[in-house]
């Protein structure tokens, strides 16, 4: 066995193991806990429109990414999270049931779309989802005794209160990571468990779900359902971040921008999500202080560069590079007898073939 290959299996085992796993996550949510508390206002805000739109990748890749049907509609459900919000923090309800609701309601919604386009498949379903953002534009302005019209409507409850002694952008940010920390491990751990292998089933052959006794039609109804709630979610959080919304919210071309952020980022996949949501925002920024003429050009060549060099998305870039070590180190072997230290004679191996593990903001001063 090689240098590369022996020092690459080693770091792979030292990484599966559960008190480095656990030692991670550990330092990971120090880190997040922490990095509101040195970044200036605009470094916290990116932080909160990353979130924001995590949460609303991570809905879609569930009805996509894992059990492979099409939704072009997901921001309606981040548009109707956001006015489902803005009318409750106008109302005075507490701000737990304007999360609740902000949830429910979207997920009631997409309940009733799914059980009408669940039976659809190709493009049938990816029109009806497509209606949804042009039908949402028109309908949350004429709605103006609700939506505010084409005006929108602003709604304030993300300041930071006096006891905290936090600034407003930290506030926001702790309310952020939160929600999405609850949301990314609720997801994981629905992924990981029965309804995730039923969601895989689904997607790789409706034929066998159906014979292994899973029904596709009532797996992708859930499928949508929880897509249709993480958005609302995504929608709250949105609120939180902007304090405003309008039709512009439900514009179909954010729908195709998260579409494009979850396949960058990686569909499938809940860390891909997260890396989606990072696309999503920092993305547009650098294109646009490169050249503001050729932003949209700019996107479409990275997102064509990425799905050529890395079909998988950017979160499968490390296993792509432990491929290539691996290949590498299995192209050098010694062919006159192992190394030093290695087992004499080993079985033969297939390097090729095996797995791999998977405006500038000013900070304003508390009320």
């Amino acid at each position: 066995m090689s240098t590369v290959t022996r020092s690459s299996t080693s770091r792979t085992s030292l990484l599966a193991s559960r008190p480095v796993r656990v030692g991670l996550l550990v330092l990971a949510a120090v880190v997040l806990v922490v990095l509101p508390l040195l970044l200036p206002p605009l470094g916290n805000q990116t932080l909160v429109r990353i979130g924001v739109y995590a949460v609303a990748i991570l809905g879609l890749n569930i009805v996509m990414g894992y059990t492979g049907q099409v939704n072009l509609g997901q921001i309606f459900f981040v548009g109707l999270g956001a006015y489902v919000t803005a009318y409750g923090v106008m109302h005075d309800w507490n701000i737990l049931l304007v999360l609740v609701a902000a949830c429910v309601i979207p997920g009631a919604v997409g309940l009733l779309v799914a059980l009408a386009a669940a039976r659809l498949g190709g493009l049938a379903i990816a029109m009806v989802t497509i209606a949804l953002p042009i039908i949402g534009v028109p309908l949350a302005k004429r709605l103006d005794e609700f939506t505010g019209g084409s005006q929108g409507v602003s709604a304030i409850f993300s300041n930071a209160p006096d006891w905290s002694g936090l600034f407003n952008d930290q506030w926001q940010y702790y309310i952020v990571l939160v929600v999405a920390a609850v949301g990314f491990a609720l997801a994981a751990k629905l992924v990981r468990g029965k309804y995730g292998r039923a969601f895989s089933v689904v997607k790789n052959n409706e034929s066998v779900a159906a014979a292994m006794g899973v029904s596709p039609y009532w797996t992708k109804v859930l499928a949508f359902t929880i897509a249709s709630i993480f958005g609302g979610a995504s929608g709250f959080l949105y609120i939180a971040a902007v304090q405003y919304t309008s039709p512009e919210t439900l514009s179909f071309g954010h729908s195709i921008a998260l579409l494009a952020a979850m396949v960058i980022g990686g569909a499938g996949s809940i860390a891909g999500s997260l890396i989606g949501g990072a696309y999503y925002v920092l993305v547009p920024q650098l294109t646009n202080a490169v050249d503001p003429n050729l932003t949209t050009v700019s996107q479409g060549v990275l997102l064509l560069a990425v799905l050529f060099l890395l079909p998988g998305g950017l979160v499968s870039l490390p296993r792509t590079i432990r491929r290539a070590l691996r290949r590498r180190g299995g192209d050098h072997r010694s062919p006159t007898g192992p190394a030093p230290g290695d087992t004499p004679n080993p079985p033969a191996r297939d390097p090729m073939t095996e797995d791999a593990p998977e405006t500038t903001p000013t900070r304003e001063a508390r009320p």
